[in-house]
């Protein structure tokens, strides 16, 4: 039977200190505190061991949980870690099955605690995040389809200078359409490069990039300035979802293969751009694609028959649509109102249609840049419901499905 909860030391020293006296046997002793004779022995014998330090109440948790992970696999999985720290859970436990496959392995789940408690785990910073592509992304079919855009990662030179390269590639032949040093991820930048890729290839259908400068934003439309220049010469801008750069396969294999043209770097800006140039040539024209049937890529790809336009077209809206401009803050009038759309469209002209199903769509040139939600007088991401909406709890406003 257990002591009693109030003042439970104050009663165990009461007990102890009857005990020393020696007028009461044990089991008298036992009986006029209420506790088993047992119980009374083993705070006779913690107070004989440890002296009053030994009443103090202790935890009844198992020192070993049946269950527990064995220390042999707590190191293995915390040593795989430090050799690859970038790897989470997932990755650690499915490389360990495989070499070990005997033994018995944790779920990720667990492992995911073990890398905690080892404080091998940060905390991520939330990001704000740009609106995927909805409907899926496009399968490339045929040369100049879809292009994929992205920057390798910068690097210093030798000579100190900043260099973060800018890929290109043709998803459906694996050519290597465009491959460049830059300085920034700025548009101002990126733009040059892409004009030199339209009048020498002529303009692709589709572009997919990430969501990260210069090709998005965090807007609700997601649009760049960049974006916006794309949109005007027809081209359907897709962007991958955050933290899946599978959905961009091809081309992040890619720049482990272009390592081969920055390793080891070069001593200034001059000489790791001539190995640019020379290392497209040989990718394109010389080195063996294994998805290409051990041919290069060169032999798969043509230029794309919509040349770059020497001007820009103007937007065919509809008679039937409203039509406004964006404003010097990136705003414009509706229904005795203001309307927040994006500081990338400032000058530019929107469309503003009403669907079947009542709904505002605001397009811009021929792409759906929004929804109005004219009850709190806000721009709305496509596929998400307005506040209240009783699908606003089953529709992700960053996934929609």
């Amino acid at each position: 039977m257990p002591w009693a909860e109030s003042c439970a030391m104050d009663r165990r020293m009461a007990f102890i200190g009857e005990w020393l006296e020696g007028l009461s046997s044990m089991v008298e002793l036992a009986e006029r505190y209420g506790i088993s004779r047992k119980t009374a022995y083993k705070w006779r014998d913690r107070y004989e061991a440890e002296g009053p330090a030994g009443l103090r109440g202790r935890s009844s948790a198992p020192l070993a949980h049946g269950r527990a992970t064995p220390a042999e696999v707590v190191a293995m999985i915390v040593a795989q870690r430090e050799r690859r720290p970038r790897w989470g859970p997932l990755k650690i436990i499915a490389t360990l099955k495989e070499r070990w496959p005997d033994e018995v392995w944790p779920a990720p789940s667990t492992a995911g605690e073990i890398l905690k408690r080892a404080g091998l785990v940060q905390g991520r910073r939330r990001h704000v995040r740009v609106p995927p592509t909805l409907g899926g992304l496009t399968v490339a079919e045929r040369p100049n389809h879809v292009w994929a855009v992205d920057y390798k990662g910068w690097v210093r030179l030798g000579d100190g200078r900043r260099c973060e390269p800018l890929t290109v590639t043709d998803s459906f032949s694996r050519y290597l359409v465009a491959l460049e040093a830059c300085e920034s991820t700025k548009g101002a930048q990126a733009r040059p490069i892409f004009e030199r890729a339209f009048a020498e290839h002529g303009l692709p259908e589709v572009i997919r990039s990430d969501n990260g400068a210069p090709f998005a934003s965090v807007g609700v439309t997601g649009l760049s300035a960049l974006g916006v220049w794309w949109a005007k010469l027809g081209i359907d801008h897709e962007r991958t979802e955050p933290g899946k750069p599978q959905q961009n396969g091809r081309h992040e294999r890619f720049h482990l293969t272009l390592k081969e043209a920055m390793e080891p770097l070069s001593a200034d800006w001059s000489a790791q751009a001539d190995r640019f140039t020379a290392f497209r040539g040989d990718y394109n024209h010389e080195r063996p694609h294994q998805a290409l049937d051990q041919t290069p890529p060169a032999r798969h790809y043509a230029p794309s028959p919509r040349p770059l336009p020497t001007r820009l077209p103007e937007p065919d809206y509809p008679c039937e649509a409203d039509i406004r401009r964006v404003r010097l803050n990136g705003e414009i009038r509706w229904s005795g109102d203001t309307l927040f759309v994006s500081e990338a469209l400032i000058g530019e002209w929107v469309a503003i249609e009403e669907q079947e199903t009542g709904e505002l769509l605001m397009r811009f040139y021929n792409k759906p840049i929004g929804i109005i939600d004219t009850r709190h007088m806000r721009l709305r991401r496509l596929g998400v419901p307005a506040r209240g909406h009783p699908q606003t709890q089953k529709v992700s406003p960053m996934y929609p499905v």
